[in-house]
């Protein structure tokens, strides 16, 4: 636990303009980012005696080994700041809301020659005019079934169109009248976008244009005797009638807003989120988070705002956002939607009426969620404290591993050795955090030896950033080359804004300056498993010690038996078959063999597309395939001759001197065998040699 006034700043260095401001820890990766109008006053803030501290703040400043601050000109430009570093860094002790599912939205790609109606989940793209979310996928395609009746818009995909085209018959929503077809030019793309943009203006509010008139020609049809037209035009008006209602009418004059309910604890908060689109209900969202900062309902919806319009521009950001309670900064935050909207947008809170009717079933809705969301933790929370309890009371640590690592090493027969890094917090597997190894230190099979150079190239890794940050202390345990004390350089001070360059993907990138960001092997693990018995463990520990590690507890997990083997044991710690610890431990060991064992099967793969002919300079795709097309198979290939080998058309003398010479220099592949009848299954591809 750090002192805040060892690095607290002197009064006069901060200034008094707005701006935003980081905590680090003594790893430098950033712990919290904030954001004020007057920075001196804010940050002074945290450094008042620890006793009149929220609980939650308290345990920051005293978590975080530095401040940094950032000035800017603005109060806007303040919370654009803080929303990308939020975004770019994830601070630990930063409200970070989590989405409860992945919301199905009505996309129109009009992006596209001939635009396409579908169903689209994830991040928003380009071009792109979506509408909801909805609560179901079932209930886009009941909509937008109803609705191809007045606008028969294409809703296949790109290949199905391309067929269609291609053959020149439509698909079946063609013959139905459900698609205007312009796969076979029944339509001009004009025309076909013409019928979208009348959809996406339908589906944006604007109905009772399309209603009236279709009404008007269903009576003038009705007039000159074309009964048939006249009842198909009175289907149409009740479909878009049908579609109209599965969307509620709450506000009645066609109001384009947001409704934000927030439902809280002191530990946790739940928001509700409800679309309305000219009047109409059309979509719900829900989220949840642990108020891991102290934070009031007003800075539950400023975060909020951030997330749920930081990526949004134009009319995805509505006229109108009402809210529970308004920002600390509510003009700034106004301003700021109104940036990303581009033209004004009001935020406030509503006093009276059909709108405040509505918040309050929003309120509902948000309080039932945080009510389903506890009942569903509750008992997993429990069964995840019990078994890191059982762990640490089993292998006699002092505190729950809330970190754990576990290593496997898969390969085949010695080839494409390669080992997996899996990584669990606090019970939860972090898949960000997972990283995989190649082998590199020796080739063959030896799981041991293996098992050595991956745990010690991990933490060298470890230890090169303690090293570099000033971190690490030599002890009298250390061994010897361990890494000697260093400086702790000044952190105090400010500081330019951040490069927002992703880290490089490798799996293990040269090391670089310190930005806050998390680092690839940063995080040191309470429990280190490994996926193996006694000579799995020895070698695990005997990797650590080389480096001076002492600690960090280590583990094995042997299949056989299930049995827990500990370093320097002879004999190993058998956990009862009911135990939750034990269940957890096979977890974690069962994910590491998934992730080891996926990434073994991809690179044995890979080998196994390759060919000999890749090696051919000068060869290019077009005539590899057309060699493999005269020859038949690499088999044939190599048993011709270069004048043979000339006859193929485009391949020269001196071309096929190469191909024979890089075929002359491989070893064949051993014949396949078929197991059951023992005949050998002559080659007939060339997928390999």
């Amino acid at each position: 636990m750090a002192d805040p006034s060892s690095y607290r700043p002197k009064p006069g260095q901060i200034p008094d303009s707005p701006g935003v401001y980081k905590f680090r820890d003594e790893h430098r990766r950033v712990i919290y980012v904030g954001k004020a109008k007057n920075l001196r006053q804010r940050v002074a803030n945290y450094f008042q005696d620890l006793a009149h501290l929220h609980p939650r703040t308290r345990t920051m400043v005293t978590t975080a080994a530095s401040v940094e601050w950032t000035v800017v000109s603005t109060e806007v430009e303040a919370l654009q700041l803080e929303y990308s570093w939020i975004k770019e860094f994830d601070p630990r002790f930063n409200v970070k809301y989590r989405d409860d599912k992945s919301y199905p939205y009505l996309a129109v790609t009009l992006n596209e020659e001939f635009p396409r109606v579908q169903v689209m989940r994830g991040a928003k793209k380009k071009g792109v005019r979506y509408f909801g979310p909805y609560g179901h996928a079932w209930a886009i395609r009941e909509t937008v079934d109803l609705m191809l009746r007045v606008f028969p818009v294409r809703t296949c995909s790109a290949g199905v169109f391309k067929n269609a085209a291609r053959t020149g018959r439509p698909c079946l929503l063609g013959y139905i009248g459900k698609c205007s077809a312009p796969c076979v030019g029944r339509v001009t793309p004009e025309e076909h976008r013409e019928l979208a943009d009348d959809f996406c203006d339908f589906m944006a509010g604007r109905t009772g244009t399309y209603i009236r008139r279709l009404e008007k020609d269903m009576m003038q049809a009705a007039e000159e005797m074309e009964y048939e037209r006249a009842a198909r035009l009175r289907d149409d008006a009740e479909a878009l009638k049908r579609a109209m209602e599965k969307s509620a009418v709450v506000l009645a004059d066609a109001t384009d807003a947001d409704l934000i309910a927030v439902a809280e604890d002191e530990l946790e908060a739940a928001l509700q989120i409800f679309h309305v689109r000219g009047g109409r209900v059309r979509g719900q969202r829900g989220w949840v988070t642990d108020k891991v900062e102290a934070v009031d309902t007003s800075g539950l919806v400023e975060h909020a705002l951030q997330q749920l319009y930081g990526e949004e521009r134009g009319d995805a950001v509505p006229k109108e956002v009402l809210v529970p309670a308004l920002p600390e900064d509510a003009e700034a935050v106004s301003q700021w939607l109104a940036e990303r909207r581009g033209s004004q947008v009001s935020l406030r809170i509503p006093q009276r009426g059909d709108k405040k009717d509505l918040m309050v079933t929003v309120q509902r809705n948000a309080q039932q969620a945080l009510g389903l969301h506890k009942t569903k933790r509750a008992s997993d929370l429990t069964t995840r404290s019990r078994a890191l309890e059982e762990i640490a009371e089993a292998l006699g640590l002092d505190t729950a591993p809330l970190r754990i690592e576990c290593y496997d090493i898969s390969h085949l027969q010695g080839d494409d050795v390669v080992a997996s890094m899996v990584v669990f917090e606090d019970g939860l597997a972090r898949k960000s955090e997972y990283r995989r190894f190649q082998i590199k230190g020796f080739e063959g099979q030896d799981d041991v030896r293996s098992m050595h150079e991956v745990i010690g190239r991990r933490f060298k890794r470890y230890l090169q950033d303690k090293e570099r940050t000033g971190e690490w202390e030599e002890t009298p345990e250390a061994a010897p080359g361990a890494p000697g004390p260093a400086p702790v350089p000044a952190a105090t001070g400010p500081v330019p804004a951040p490069d927002l360059n992703p880290a490089s993907p490798d799996d293990e990138p040269e090391p670089r300056e310190d930005d806050g960001r998390p680092k690839r092997f940063a995080y040191p693990p309470q429990l280190v498993v490994v996926d193996g018995g006694q000579p799995q463990v020895a070698a695990a520990k005997r990797a650590l010690d080389e480096l001076g590690i002492d600690d960090i507890a280590v583990c094995g997990l042997a299949k056989r038996l299930e049995e827990v083997w500990l370093p320097d044991d002879d004999d190993p710690v058998v956990l009862p078959r009911s135990s939750e610890g034990l269940y957890l431990l096979q977890r974690v060991r069962d994910e590491a063999h998934r992730f080891a064992i996926t990434y073994q099967r991809a690179k044995r793969a890979k080998r196994f597309r390759s060919s000999p002919l890749d090696d051919v300079s000068g060869l290019g795709e077009t005539r590899k395939q057309a060699l493999i097309k005269h020859f038949g198979s690499v088999k044939k290939l190599r048993q011709a001759t270069i004048d043979e080998i000339c006859e193929v058309p485009g391949i020269g003398r001196r071309t096929a001197e190469s191909v024979a010479a890089a075929l002359a220099s491989t070893t064949p592949a051993a014949p396949a065998v078929n197991t059951a009848t023992g005949e050998i299954i002559e080659e007939d591809d060339g997928g390999s040699s």
